[in-house]
């Protein structure tokens, strides 16, 4: 029997207690209540429930507190298992992660992914490498997250990837990744799973409601309202360069111009992952592309400040963190221009991405887990 029988879908309370968990834990039992807005009978009782279903357990007694030490409860890790692929112009990241939403198995191929059935063969061995290693047995396995770059088209949700990516595009990859993994599939934008795993494991931890933008080959984004993605009708919010018109689409701040304006100045760079590794401030181009790439920055972030007001905006993806520094030096807020009387509204705080490794792989590893338990 699979984890999926053994544990069906969690209801909106489940999730609501799961996630209450997944973000306190290890949790008090008598104050998990305090976070809800349900009966503390109604809360003990679920708590159970989840505890009979393996999927929370007892932790240890907190100290330090006055009188009897209160018990605890955190998740199960090893009540379930996610995987995530997630595909980028110049390399494939295979993600295991487990229920307490911590990667506890990775592998990276590396180069572009020309060849999508190659490719899959390739990350199938890496797969039952990694369950081999972790000791995860297949049987705990709920789903598979699956993100790449580029857009949807049409109903079947098809991927309308960069060049590089061109074998994976307009065509329908779910039925072929559930029929080479034999698991349930998610389809998600990579920019979106980086808003994902920086709402679950980086930024979102200390704030809800934030706009993450995605320096790839290509530049996209997500959105977390209120501590949950938004995806939009077609699936596609987040893609930022939208707004951007032909004229404009070669300034807009895509690293892949980037990289061309260094190999222009005889600084040879294979690949994004190479500029992310390497970057240095002081390569002749970096200030020439700076100079005619902030404005399409400011633009966007201005329309992000009036239309969803974040919290904070996050620079994430493959950025270089110095080349984010350099950036976010270099924005003109709008809450920095002249305002009647003298006073400007409050502006969103901008940050460098908080996650522990490649956001977008994290969040991919986590899609099937999010889905399924946590809000």
């Amino acid at each position: 029997m699979t984890v999926l029988e053994k544990s069906p879908l969690a209801s909106g309370n489940e999730r609501l207690i799961l996630d209450i968990v997944r973000r306190h834990e290890p949790i008090p039992r008598a104050t998990i209540t305090a976070h809800t807005n349900l009966t503390q009978q109604s809360v003990h009782r679920l708590v159970e429930t989840l505890m009979a279903r393996g999927l929370l357990r007892a932790g240890a007694p907190l100290k330090g507190t006055r009188g009897q030490p209160s018990p605890t409860i955190e998740l199960a890790r090893q009540a379930a298992y996610s995987i995530g692929i997630s595909v980028n112009t110049d390399a494939v990241i295979l993600s295991v992660a487990d229920f307490g939403c911590d990667i506890v198995g990775q592998e990276t191929l590396q180069g572009v992914p020309g060849d999508r059935k190659a490719t899959l063969t390739a990350l199938a061995r890496k797969l039952n490498s990694i369950l081999t290693r972790c000791e995860i047995p297949r049987e705990s396995l709920i789903g598979l997250g699956f993100a790449m770059s580029g857009f949807f088209v049409g109903d079947d949700r098809h991927f309308n990837a960069p060049e590089p990516l061109r074998d994976w595009s307009l065509i329908d990859l779910q039925p072929e990744l559930e029929d080479v993994f034999r698991l349930p599939v998610w389809l998600e934008n990579n920019a979106t799973t980086g808003a994902i795993g920086e709402s679950l494991r980086g930024v979102g931890r200390w704030c809800p409601t934030f706009a993450y933008l995605s320096f790839n080959y290509g530049f996209g984004g997500g959105l977390v309202l209120e501590g949950r993605p938004y995806f939009g009708f077609h699936g596609n919010a987040g893609e930022f360069s939208v707004i951007y018109n032909p004229d404009e689409a070669p300034r807009r701040p895509a690293l892949q111009y980037l990289i061309r304006r260094l190999r222009e100045n005889g600084i040879e760079i294979g690949s994004v992952e190479e500029l992310k590794q390497a970057f240095d401030p002081s390569w002749p181009g970096v200030e020439s592309w700076l100079s005619e790439t902030m404005p399409m920055l400011d633009r966007l972030i201005a329309t992000l400040t009036a239309v969803i007001d974040p919290q904070s905006i996050v620079f994430g993806g493959q950025l270089p963190p110095a080349l984010g520094r350099m950036m976010i030096e270099r924005v003109n807020l709008p809450s920095q221009r002249p305002h009647r009387y003298g006073i400007a509204p409050h502006g969103p705080r901008l940050v460098l991405s908080e996650t522990r490794g490649d956001a977008s792989a994290i969040g991919t590893a986590l899609l099937p887990l999010k889905f399924r338990y946590f809000l």
